[in-house]
């Protein structure tokens, strides 16, 4: 269901004081099935159950944190493509989900091509920064799911951002490219969002009985120390069935293991940024 304008006019007469800006927070790893949509789906929906306002921003092609939110990716007539491309209202690309206080900026297969339609654009690394900037004041969290690449769109979610979560999956090679990445960060901090931080490592697909993912674990906290969450994302078959229900899993079933992993990171974040 889209926002009503009714539903943005509520928005807009909250209380002057609660007027600090949204947190905006990348989900980046250019490396693929390490967790960035699951968390981006099942964090949001946590922050937004502890009673924050969340945006979801699906800034992947693919459009799984769409799909994994309800949304009915061939129903949609205004996504973040509409919105860097065509100069689209932002607020007419804003989806209501399941959950109360949770909203999506869907994404759509156009957003393969955006890339290179963006060539053209003046300051085109700040084309989603400029978008959010209007609306960030509506919400506590704007979380942005980035594709699994360093191109231009992940480049403008960084630069967007205030923070960046770094999920590693818990396998073999699981640092491989991070480096990359970290370098992209540097860069990214350098040249265009001087006040780009890491919000933390967050460490997924965790299975305790396996040795190789306790020797990750170990390896990823000796690098990075005090950066790397303390919450860790274990293995749990119903997170991973419940984007097919396009539910969250914190509705999928509330007492799964994903479900309280993901409710205690969102717990760990909103203690770490009060």
């Amino acid at each position: 269901m889209k926002i009503t304008d009714y539903h943005r006019i509520f928005v807009t007469l909250q209380p002057i004081l609660d007027c600090n800006m949204g947190k905006i927070i990348a989900l980046a790893n250019q490396k693929g099935g390490v967790g960035k949509t699951t968390t981006t789906i099942n964090l949001a929906a946590s922050l937004a159950t502890l009673e924050k306002k969340v945006l979801v921003i699906d800034a992947d092609p693919q459009a799984n944190a769409s799909s994994g939110l309800g949304v009915d990716t061939k129903e949609v007539d205004c996504s973040l493509y509409e919105c860097i491309i065509d100069n689209a209202d932002v607020r007419n690309a804003m989806y209501t989900t399941d959950i109360e206080g949770l909203d999506i900026i869907p994404s759509h297969i156009d957003l393969v091509g955006a890339e290179i339609e963006m060539l053209n654009i003046e300051h085109r690394e700040q084309v989603i920064k400029n978008l959010l900037a209007p609306i960030q004041e509506d919400y506590d969290y704007i979380l942005i799911d980035c594709s699994p690449s360093l191109g231009l769109i992940t480049v403008n979610a960084l630069t967007a951002a205030d923070s960046v979560i770094i999920p590693v999956q818990c396998e073999y090679f699981a640092l491989e490219g991070i480096s990359k990445l970290l370098n992209t960060i540097r860069i990214i901090k350098s040249k265009l969002n001087p006040k780009l931080e890491i919000e933390g490592f967050l460490l997924t697909m965790y299975d305790s009985r396996l040795r190789l993912a306790n020797q990750i674990y170990d390896e990823v906290k000796r690098h990075f120390q005090e950066l790397v969450f303390k919450t860790v994302i274990q293995r749990n078959v119903k997170l991973s069935e419940a984007p097919s229900h396009g539910l969250p899993a914190i509705l999928y079933d509330a007492d799964s293991t994903g479900s309280k992993n993901h409710l205690a990171l969102a717990k760990e974040i909103i203690n770490k940024n009060s």
